[in-house]
């Protein structure tokens, strides 16, 4: 079996951040396709918030190191201020120094055939820069979304960083992986040298996390019955997924009488800015028609898809080249959903190729008002188009998990082609790596 290092900050048991995701089903699948991961991961004292809830995921016989990090906010702050250096390109910058060693440790043990390393934790990409240029071992840089943007990172040292690093990994690695197809344009753009080495990866879900919660597929008791209960599960940010102007459209309806109190709930799941919505909802008088509740455990989110009446998506015009991972666990969902986002974006755009076809852009109040009063009333009469069976057998974890696998197939085969012996080894595992279970 081929083997393969995966360097990444998001592993269990780090808790609030969807991105782990991406990983966790990555180590669960790459076996069945002839792949086995030895995964390079921070200590979790780095971590802000910990969970155990996805710890039982992790195959027991997966390999695990963990290397020495600290969390520069937490840990080396004086007073709440910390050195910019110290946090640069982010803040666990010092990650980098002991995973190198222990990574070059991984790699004279076990003989991997590729390096992979997946932002969004900047540092990542350091590390899978050092070990590929120390070992010749190939490389993939995952990046998911775009790194150096206009105007972020805000600080301009930051940036600067941000933007070394993903020069350094597009011209240098064998492949950069990006999970939607603006963001790969893009990339193919800034580096037309490097554009046959751009591809796409997109986002999924894991079917077998669904499997457990609803085991025959079949959908449970509503969340509020007899009141229509769209969910948004996950962070809502203050611009790139800004709430005004939903909040503007409610007490639109509100105030023409469309719809009352008692008909539509918002409910928002771990939205991490309560205080944001709380107070707009306040200032424009629809607190009945919203509530705010606290994270929960990954698999009662999934629950909590297939028990609302309908999922919200919120994506600004900023972000068109970017879509939220969540958006793959509401296609499995298979409930209705209203998607504010630019209809010109990513996230409209695979949107719409399933099926889904209440879209209004997140910055225009009267559009959101028309479209959210025309699915609220087609979803009382039961008559709303569900995303497609197709789009959603397509955009399942192992699904990504045999392309990510034929990618990786082909760097050996390319490397054999061209006369390369490669670093694998016929060698058996030998111990020494952290066995998780």
């Amino acid at each position: 079996m081929k083997r393969i290092l995966m360097i990444a900050y998001h592993f269990p048991p780090l808790a609030g951040s969807s991105g782990i995701q991406r990983t966790l089903r990555f180590v669960q699948h790459l076996p069945s396709f002839g792949w086995q991961p030895l995964v390079l991961t921070a200590n979790p004292r780095a971590y802000e918030r910990t969970s155990d809830d996805l710890m039982g995921e992790v195959p027991a016989d997966a390999i695990v190191h963990r290397a020495f990090a600290l969390d520069a906010a937490r840990h080396l702050s004086l007073r709440g201020r910390y050195l910019g250096s110290m946090a640069r390109p982010d803040r666990w910058i010092s990650w980098k120094f002991d995973a190198v060693r222990v990574g070059l440790r991984m790699i004279k043990t076990y003989h991997p055939d590729a390096i992979w390393s997946t932002y969004p934790i900047a540092t990542a990409h350091m590390i899978g820069a050092e070990l590929h240029r120390r070992t010749g071992v190939p490389w993939l840089a995952d990046f998911r979304d775009p790194m150096a943007q206009e105007g972020y990172p805000a600080d301009p040292r930051t940036w600067q960083s941000f933007k070394e690093i993903e020069m350094e990994a597009v011209r240098n690695a064998d492949f950069s992986l990006f999970t939607t197809p603006g963001s790969a344009r893009v990339y193919r753009q800034r580096y037309p040298e490097a554009a046959e080495r751009v591809v796409v990866l997109e986002n999924g879900y894991d079917e077998e996390s669904f499997s457990v919660v609803a085991p025959k597929g079949e959908r449970t008791a509503p969340i509020n019955p007899g009141c229509v209960t769209l969910l948004h599960s996950g962070v809502v940010y203050p611009s790139e997924r800004d709430p005004t102007q939903l909040i503007v459209a409610l007490r639109l309806l509100n105030d023409g009488g469309e719809i009352a109190v008692g008909e539509l709930k918002i409910r928002f799941r771990a939205a991490g800015h309560e205080a944001l919505l709380t107070q707009l909802a306040r200032t424009h008088g629809v607190e009945d028609f919203i509530e705010c509740c606290p994270p929960v455990a990954y698999r009662e989110a999934l629950s909590e898809m297939l028990r609302a009446d309908g999922l919200l998506v919120m994506q600004g015009a900023g972000c068109n080249e970017q879509i939220p991972a969540k958006i793959y666990e509401y296609l499995r969902a298979r409930r209705p959903i209203i998607a504010l986002t630019d209809p010109a974006g990513d996230t409209a755009a695979a949107l719409a190729a399933a099926g889904v076809q209440d879209i209004a852009p997140l910055d225009l109040a009267p559009a959101i008002a028309g479209q959210l009063l025309q699915f609220v009333n087609a979803v009382k009469r039961s008559e709303i188009a569900l995303p497609s069976s197709e789009s959603v057998r397509q955009a399942s974890r192992w699904e990504r998990t045999a392309e990510l696998a034929r990618l990786l197939d082909s760097v050996v085969s390319r490397q054999l082609a061209v006369g390369e012996e490669g670093p694998q080894s016929k060698a058996r595992i030998r111990p020494g790596g952290e066995r998780v279970g």
